[in-house]
This record gives C-alpha cells, structure tokens and sequence, in this order.
C-alpha cells in the first residue's frame, strides 16, 4: 500500500521544499539534514504496511488472526490423541491401567476399561494427530504391571475417537469469516453446531428439531378453530375433572407455554469423515446433554432442550463394473487403485455431508473418476447396488464402498 514512499520519493519531496537558490546535492548541507529523516520516515512506512497487512483477517499473520478470532470467543484447533480399542485373548489376561504397547512406530497407554469380561480396553495414542488414526494390527507389549506371558494376542481393532491435527491457518481463517454468516446465540442451530464441533473426533454435524409424531412447535398454539371447539365446551358437556384439565392445557397452549424447549437430535460425523463410534457419540452426548440430566441444562444445551446425539449411518453400496483395458493390464493389477479411486469419491462426498440434505451418489463421477486410471480404456457399465442408477442417499447416511465386481 506504501510502496511510493521510499527512501528516494522521500529525499525528494522533502528537497522540493527547499528553495533552488541553495545546494541541494549529494553530500550537501541541505541534502545531508533531511536524509535521516527520510530514511526514518521510509522505514515507518515498511512497518505500517506491515500493520495494514496485519490488522485485516484476511491478510493477518497466524499470530495476529488468532488475536483477531480471540475477540470473537474463537480459537484455533489444538491437536488432539487418537483414542483406540484394544482387544486381548484370552479375555482374562491381566491388564493394567498405563500398561504400554506399540504397533509400528507409534506407542499406546491403556487409559481405562472397556469391559474386562471381553478383554476389552481403551488405548490412548502416544502421538497426537491424524497419524494415530492409520494403523490396526497386532500390538508388541512395551511394559506392562503384570506378566503376560498367557496372552496369545492384543490388537488394536477400533479407532474409538480420531486424533485431529493443529488447525491449519487458512482453516482457522476460514472459520472466523464463517462465524460472521451465522450468529450463535442461546441453542440455535449456529450455536450447537459451533459446540459439537469444537468437540475432539467431531468433524461436522447436522442439527434437527424433533418433535414426536411430526408435530412442530407451533402445531401446539390452538386455531381459530380449535378455540372456537373450546369455547362450545363446559363442565356439564365433559365432566368437572375433564374440563378442568382441557382448561389448564388449552391456556398453556395458548399462551405458547407447550412450545418451549423441545427435544432437538444431533447427528455426527467423526474427523476422518467416518460414522462415529458409540464411545465418541457417547462424549458427545454427555458434553451437549448429559442423558442422566436430560433437559436440565447441565451441558451446553440451554435449559429445556432435550438432546438426542446419534451417529451419520453407513449406506453401504456394491459396485459392479464392466472395464476396457488398454494392453498389458487386467483387473487383478488395478484393483487397489479402483477402489482406491472410489473410496477417495466416497470420502469427498462424506466431507459435504454436514451442508447437505441428501448425498447423491452419482454414476457419472465414479466413471470419470475410474477413466483417470493409467490402464483403465473405457467403462462400459456400472451398477450400484444392481441399478445403473444414481442412489439418493437419506439425511443421516454416508455412502461406504461395499463389494466391488467386475
């Protein structure tokens, strides 16, 4: 913004304003007064480019965009541990809280129980990140309470609650202009998104009002109609008792008094962009609403709501294929990278899913997607789920490549 203004601009305008009847050369008098103060000012106007720089989201450095969000109640994303299940044989193997195994390069810590009785535990990864998520396998014993020389097997089996990375700065950005588009305030929709978000494993969520028997909120504040039916009865067409009890829940009705609160159902979707554990669905439930204190308020959920956190579904789909190789290559050489191909299709449509009604699962993608494969000719035919038909996914499902055919 302040590029004109260098140290040469500077000398020159400040010589400009001195009269020609004077040595204003290289070297002179004049010229050797106003050179420091031109370099100074020169270098005022680097900085305060600088700050122009900084003082926008849009332009700002890590360091001062987080001030920035910091005013808006929003921080970056701190990294996270993969929390995993190990799974023991025999079920009775003696293990113990902070008992350490490795799988790879990574170490894991017991950190609690599971179900003893299934040999069954939770690992926590000693690494944080994304990289706790990759592996399942066999686990080697590092040091452990007991002797476990009865243990045929530990696998780590499940990923329970993904590990996240550090937010990346331009995500981080991002979220602080998204922020502007929706004002979370008091449990609307912005709000209980911004907190279930903000939880660890949780990658995106989809927030409804539930009403039983599909009756919304404002089913309940009685028509024209409905008092004009009230007004007809009285104690001796219904009874005392009845009447009385009409009474109290038609004026509560009327003065909207049945529409506050309500029961609202949350859907997750983990980090990975996968359908979430019930370990991590049950984390979620008791930060939103805990199910002992439903409705009370001692979550985030504001008094009266009632929260129901459930998992996104996987809506497993079969594949079947008719391929036209170029010379050389055959199905059993490409295999890893079809389905490699599909799966990357599926996990970029699992990333949409918190924005969108419906997933629609399109032929035409996969086919393009298939013919960018070195080897793969043409494709004459797909079939998804035995249809050559795109699948309309529903509100809480994610599509999960199934048996792939050719």
């Amino acid at each position: 913004m302040f590029e004109e203004y260098d140290f040469d601009t500077l000398v020159e305008r400040m010589l400009s304003n001195v009269d020609d009847k004077f040595d204003k050369r290289e070297g002179s008098v004049i010229y050797d007064a106003v050179a420091p103060a031109a370099l100074e000012l020169a270098n005022m106007y680097v900085a305060l480019d600088m700050v122009m720089d900084e003082v926008f989201a849009d332009s700002a450095s890590y360091y001062y965009l987080i001030k920035r969000a910091a005013e808006r109640g929003i921080y970056p994303k701190e990294e996270t541990y993969a929390e995993c299940k190990l799974t023991v044989l025999p079920a009775d193997t003696q293990i113990s809280i902070d008992d350490r195994f490795a799988l790879g390069e990574l170490n894991y810590i017991v950190t609690s129980v599971i179900d003893a009785s299934q040999g069954l535990y939770k690992l926590t990864c000693e690494t944080a990140g994304t990289i706790g998520n990759q592996q399942l396998g066999n686990l080697i014993p590092l040091e452990t309470k007991n002797s476990l020389n009865n243990m045929q097997s530990a696998k780590l089996t499940e990923i329970l609650i993904p590990g996240e990375d550090e937010e990346d700065v331009e995500e981080f950005r991002e979220r602080y202009f998204e922020s502007f588009n929706q004002t979370a305030f008091g449990g609307n929709k912005a709000d209980y998104k911004e907190k279930v978000n903000d939880i660890a494993g949780v990658g995106g969520c989809k927030v409804i009002r539930a009403w039983e028997g599909g009756y919304s909120p404002a089913d309940m504040i009685p028509n024209e109609t409905v008092a004009s039916w009230f007004a007809s009865q009285s104690e001796s067409t219904l009874g005392k008792e009845a009447y009385e009890w009409l009474k109290a829940v038609y004026n509560a009705a009327k003065q909207k008094l049945l529409t506050v609160g309500g029961t609202v159902k949350i859907i997750i979707i983990t980090s990975e962009f996968k359908a979430p554990s019930t370990v991590l669905t049950d984390s979620v439930q008791t930060a939103i609403d805990p199910v002992v204190n439903a409705g009370e308020g001692e979550g985030v959920a504001p008094i009266g709501h009632v929260v129901n956190v459930e998992g996104v579904q996987n809506y497993r789909i079969d594949i079947a294929l008719n391929l036209v190789y170029k010379e050389g290559y055959t199905y059993a050489g490409l295999e890893s990278n079809i389905k490699e191909s599909i799966d990357a299709y599926f996990v970029e449509l699992a990333k949409t899913w918190p924005e969108n009604d419906n997933l629609i699962v399109r032929v035409s993608q996969i086919e393009a997607r298939l013919l960018m494969i070195d080897g793969i000719l043409d494709v004459d035919s797909i079939k998804l789920n035995n249809a050559s038909e795109n699948i309309i996914l529903s509100y809480n499902e994610i599509p999960l490549r199934g048996d792939v055919n050719v």
